[in-house]
Order: C-alpha cells, then structure tokens, then sequence
C-alpha cells in the first residue's frame, strides 16, 4: 500500500471512529444530550484523535527511519574488497537507491512486471535501457554488485512497508477500541481533548525549534569541515573570491569580504527605496487616504508581494538594466560613462527596492492604525495639528513595530537570490561604484553547489561557511533592531 492510500485509509478510520463513537455516547446517554458530561461532538474528536494521531506519528517516524535503516543493511554487504579506490560508500548507495528507484518506476509505468524485474536486472545493458526509458541515466561505472544490493533494497523496503501497513492500520483500530471502550455518559471527553490538543500545539512548538536547531547544527557540523581543510583567517579577511575546483582547495581563493560588501551594498541601496516609499505609503493610506482610496490602493500595492522574484528578475535585466545604461552609460544622455553594462549593483538595488515596498507599507500600515485614536484625538484637543499628531505622537508609538517591518525587508533583502543573479551580475569586487556589477552570498552559494559537488572540497562546503556567516548577520540585525526598540520604549514611556 503506497503512503497516499495509507494516508487515506486513516482519514477514512478516523472519520468512522467520530461519527460510531459520538453515536455510542448519545446511545449511553438514551438520545438525551443533557446527561453527557461533554457535547457529543467531543466523543467524536477523541475517537478521531485516539485513531489518527498514534499511528500518524508512527508511520512519519516509520518512513524516516526506514530508509536509513535499509540503507546501512544493504551497506555492510559491500566489503572493502568492493570499493575501489575513487569509490565511495555514499556515492555507492546513491548508485543502489537510484537502481531500486527505477525498477519501481518502470514497474509502476507497466514497462515490465514485478516478476521480470530480477531477470532485467541480470543483463547490466539492457536494466540501462529500460532505466533511461523511465527517466533514471546509470552512469558507466555501475557494476553488478550494486545492481544486485538494489534488488536487495528493494526487496527489504517492500518487506518493511507491508510491516509499517499493518502496524499503522493496528495502531489505528486499537484507538478506536480503546475509545469506544472509555465512552460513556460520565466520560471526560472535554476535558481530554482540550489536554490532547494542547499538547499538539506544544509538539507543534517544539518541532519549529528542533527544525532550527537542526538548520544551525547543519550549518555548523559543515562549517567546522570546512575550516579544517581552508585556513579561516583567509576566509574571513582575503580580499579576493576565486574558486578553482581544482582540489582540495589548494589554488582557490576563498575570501568572504567582496560577497559581504556586495551583500550589503545592494540591500542598502534597495531599502533605501523601499524605506521612504513604503513608509510614505503607509502614512498617506492610514492617516490622509479616504476609505475608497484604501480600499483599491492597498490591495494594488500589495499585489508587489505577490510577484515572483524570478519576474521581477527578468524585470531588472531587462528593463530596468537597459533604462539606467541609456542615462549613464557610455552613450547615454547624461554623456558619462558610470555604466558599462545592465547588471549593476544599481540595477539588483532598485528592483528589490521596489520588491520590498509592500513589506515595510503594508506591516507599517497595520502598525499604524493600531495606534489608539485616543491618543490622536488628545493631540488634537490641545491643539496640535495633523501632521504634528503623526510626527510626534502616531510614530513614535509605532516606531517598534515599524522597526520590525524595516527589519523583516532587511532581512528578505539579503537573502535574495534571483534578482541579484539577473541583475546584479556574477563579479565579486569590492567597489563603492553603485553602477558596477557585483554579487552576493546567496549568490555564490547557489553556484558553489550547483552542479557535481565534491562535499569533501573546500569548494563545495564553503557555501555552508556562507550560509553559517549570512545566518550570524541576520541574528545580529534582529538583536539591534531589539535594543534599538527597548532603548526608545524606555524613553517613550
């Protein structure tokens, strides 16, 4: 049974187990509601919770671990008498997880018969064939050994998924049977669903912190490997990124500076557009605009967000790139020549400002007009006017969360990728020439892992150093927007 249908069948138990349990409930009661300590629907959510939720848990925690487990089983059947010397156990069980993967395929496709998959498998050239019919290319070094641990990974993974249907579908009617036997006219049912869904909502709450603790520890585990094969005082003060890909990192020339300032060079100048317009923004719609104007502009200006970066890529390379050249350019109309090319720093600057406007217009607005009226209708009672009512007293109670909309567009902004690789170009310089062509870190870590990556090169986990130094700027950006907000709530207060 695949997952889907798995999936399927628990809804459908789960659905069953609410309507049968709720009806035992009211049979307990003779049909009389008043006589239950809970609603009747109660008895339903806990039936349906008591099916679905043990086995859920069970079956994703079945298929994470299913494959890992399979993995290191069919691993240890290779001996090092295997593995020849550019050859390696990962790249081994890449080979074998793609040959069980495309039998399944050409089975599922009608291409052959699950009984013929062991006699195609025999003949190396023709399982290639049929493996490329489907999609999957074998590359020239796949031997009969890994052919054969495939037939073994998927004989073994077809055995552990009828095991995990059975032990999903018996959890799931276990709860049932142990719901229906707990309900009665004087069973608890609120007050046991109100404690199950709490603790949902607490596993919940735990999963988003284990999941950023498992981004961190990646990213640290990664960066420690990578200082170990590149000196990390190079790393951080090298004024040069030259990347060779020609091993072990001996001849590459990985410094971090011309990427940091290519980094924050664009992000600066795009909040630099989207700041002042955005804020400007804000205040017109919810201080001066009427509610018809509002009404059609803030849902126009929001349609922004709502654009693909890819687009608004496009967008600079093609038309805010060639619009700059003509006026700064070498024969442009200005007669300078600041710009010798479309993909400029100005370029990605301007088209991510524009990106972002909805950001810091948009949160700021909602910041804006959560503001009580109170304290607008006391500014105007001693006299002040409308403009000194929203300088001196609107922003300034507004100013946190302002700072938090600015700080959210900070943060989108250097983790931008696709317009900085249309706009902005490819060069890692250090240049305080806004019309020159430069690039980011987020850049570069797409480019240092696309394509066949050795992740035992200094080459390839240097993007994890990346991501580990973009990560640290934007946790100090958060820390000082903080202060900056305590410091001024102080003084408002």
């Amino acid at each position: 049974m695949s997952v889907a249908w798995l999936l399927t069948a628990l809804v459908l138990l789960s659905l069953a187990g609410f309507f049968i349990v709720k009806g035992r409930a009211l049979a307990s009661a003779d049909g009389d509601r008043r006589s239950l300590h809970s609603l009747p629907n109660y008895y339903g959510y806990n039936a349906m919770l008591l099916v679905f939720v043990p086995a859920f848990f069970v079956m994703c925690a079945w298929l994470v671990l299913q494959p890992i487990l399979i993995g290191a089983s069919v691993s240890s059947e290779f001996s090092e008498q295997n593995l020849t010397e550019d050859m390696n156990m990962s790249l081994v069980m890449s080979d074998v997880r793609r040959v069980a993967d495309g039998l399944d395929q050409a089975i599922a496709k009608g291409a052959i018969g699950e009984d013929e998959a062991e006699e195609v498998a025999a003949d190396l050239d023709g399982l290639k064939t049929l493996l490329s019919s489907v999609g999957v290319v074998l590359g020239s070094d796949v031997s009969d050994d890994i052919v054969a641990s495939a037939q073994d990974y998927r004989g073994m993974a077809g055995t552990w998924s009828v095991i995990r249907d059975v032990v999903v579908l018996i959890l799931a009617v276990a709860g049932f049977a142990y719901a229906w036997s707990r309900t009665n006219a004087s069973f608890r049912a609120r007050n046991t669903v109100e404690r199950a869904v709490l603790a949902l909502l607490i596993g919940a709450a735990f999963i988003a912190i284990l999941t950023t603790v498992g981004i961190i520890y990646s990213l640290i585990f990664n960066t420690v490997e990578f200082f170990r094969l590149y000196p990390a005082s190079e790393f951080f003060f090298l004024l040069e990124w030259a990347p060779s890909f020609s091993g072990r990192g001996g001849s590459s020339s990985l410094g971090v500076l011309p990427l940091l300032w290519g980094t924050l060079y664009i992000s600066l100048v795009a909040l630099a557009v989207a700041v002042p317009v955005g804020l400007l923004s804000a205040i017109y719609l919810s201080e001066y605009a009427s509610p018809a104007v509002r009404g059609i502009a803030k849902p126009l200006l929001e349609v922004l967000a709502g654009i693909p970066t890819i687009v608004y890529g496009l967008f600079a390379l093609l038309t805010v790139g060639p619009f700059l050249v003509s006026f700064f350019g070498d024969e442009g109309y200005l007669g300078v020549n600041w710009m010798g090319g479309g993909t400029a720093v100005m370029t990605a600057g301007l088209v991510m400002g524009i990106m972002l406007i909805p950001f810091v217009s948009s949160l700021s607005d909602d910041i804006i007009n959560a503001v009580p009226q109170a304290m607008r209708d006391g500014s105007l009672g001693i006299g002040a006017t409308q403009s000194e009512t929203i300088r001196q007293v609107v922003l300034p109670a507004a100013l946190p969360g302002i700072v938090g909309a600015i700080l959210l567009a900070a943060s989108r902004a250097i983790g931008e990728t696709m317009i900085v690789v249309l706009g902005a170009g490819a060069a890692a310089r250090l240049s305080l020439n806004p019309f020159e062509a430069m690039t980011t870190i987020t850049a570069k870590i797409v480019s240092q892992l696309t394509g066949d990556s050795d992740f035992a090169s200094p080459e390839a986990l240097v993007a994890f150093a990346l991501g580990m130094t973009l990560f640290i700027i934007t946790l100090g950006l958060n820390v000082f927007a903080l202060f900056i907000v305590r410091k001024y709530r102080e003084q408002y207060e």
